[in-house]
């Protein structure tokens, strides 16, 4: 299973609230999850190279929590705050919806069908007037690295690629082409290099070394520039140095590249759902459109939200335990499924929202 690391006090800074270790470590075990461990970076250090201390290594005390691996809506410390906020009653799980641009202008990215040959798909959306600190910062890059370690498949599914928009005009277009013809300053990087070079130069590099494999035999690499052939990206090996998100950063482009489409769809929801709590208009995602190969045009993000019939006393069996139907609509309430029992006193209606990919109706019966 995956684990979170978070810095105990901006935790309970999130979370309204001060806990001694054990209050926190008895309500992660109320909510299903378990806190693995209460560390810090001295301490980590000094346990792992045996050293009696850890000069200039932070003494700040962090939580590692296990998160079951297919709960992607709590990899980050936004969506593990909601999480426990709604699970605590101080608050109601939210309403995603997607919106258009305020100027009517839609943000469009054209998959060329050069792509086919090595990485088919791609969809794309808009967070619009985020506000970043460096904590918001951090998680927000912390999230698309868990990402791509789990739901991902180390980017060999999905790789997320996010942008300054401001710094770009679309619209954009993504293309496959031979490694020779692409050439672009990538992030981290103060000159310009070719795709053959920047393979060379990572062949060397732990943190991107293990993704090269992905792209590296295939005769074209894929590609995505902006209208003035400005390259965002090279997935699944790195973005653009000159779109790179900063703290000033007020407007994100997202695009996820995919050899699976329900999987890209899945991640682009998740990380918009995440973090436009910091949009100035909070749960809201501006649209794109995505322009295929055949001329169709597909508008994301999804955020689906979807609604299903249980029987209560099917569920009660099945768990072996007599609840109530309206204690069992608030426990799963509790949980960010909005339930409420039906007129017959018997069935709920259960509403799955976006951020709960991992409820399959059968599912539904061992939440």
């Amino acid at each position: 299973m995956p684990t979170i690391s978070l810095k105990r006090e901006e935790l309970f800074h999130a979370l309204g609230k001060t806990y001694t270790d054990a209050e926190f470590d008895e309500l992660c075990f109320q909510y299903g999850l378990e806190l693995d461990e209460v560390t810090s970076e001295k301490e980590q250090i000094e346990r792992e190279k045996g050293v009696g201390k850890a000069v200039g290594a932070s003494e700040v005390v962090e939580y590692k929590i296990e998160i079951p691996a297919n709960r992607y809506d709590l990899l980050c410390l936004e969506g593990l705050v909601r999480g426990l906020l709604v699970f605590l009653e101080k608050e109601k799980a939210p309403f995603y919806k997607t919106v258009q641009p305020v100027n009517g202008k839609v943000q469009r990215l054209v998959i060329q069908n050069s792509t086919a040959q090595v990485r088919p798909y791609c969809v794309a959306a808009v967070l619009r007037n985020i506000k970043f600190d460096q904590a918001r910062y951090n998680s927000f890059i912390d999230l698309q690295d868990k990402l791509h370690q789990n739901v991902c498949r180390r980017r060999t599914l999905v790789a997320i690629g996010t942008h300054d928009l401001d710094t770009l005009e679309g619209p954009f277009s993504y293309e496959a082409l031979p490694p020779s013809d692409i050439k672009f300053k990538p992030l981290g990087q103060t000159k310009e290099f070719t795709a053959i070079e920047l393979m060379e130069l990572y062949s060397g590099e732990s943190h991107l070394k293990p993704y090269l494999h992905i792209i590296r035999d295939k005769p074209v690499y894929p590609v995505i520039y902006d209208k003035n052939r400005v390259v965002l990206s090279m997935p699944p090996i790195i973005n653009g140095e000159h779109s790179k998100i900063t703290l000033q950063t007020r407007n994100i482009f997202i695009e996820c590249t995919a050899t699976d489409q329900a999987k890209a769809s899945l991640v682009l929801d998740m990380i918009v759902t995440m973090f436009s709590s910091y949009c100035e208009q909070p749960f809201t995602v501006e649209v794109a459109e995505v322009v295929q190969p055949d001329g169709t045009v597909k508008v994301y993000p999804d955020l689906p939200y979807r609604k299903e019939v249980v029987n209560s006393d099917l569920i009660c069996r099945q768990v072996g335990a007599k609840i109530d139907a309206k204690d069992m609509a608030r426990m799963l309430t509790k949980m960010c499924l909005q339930s409420e029992v039906c007129q017959d006193g018997e069935n709920l209606e259960v509403t799955i929202p976006p951020t709960r990919a991992d409820i399959l109706f059968y599912l539904l019966l061992f939440v």
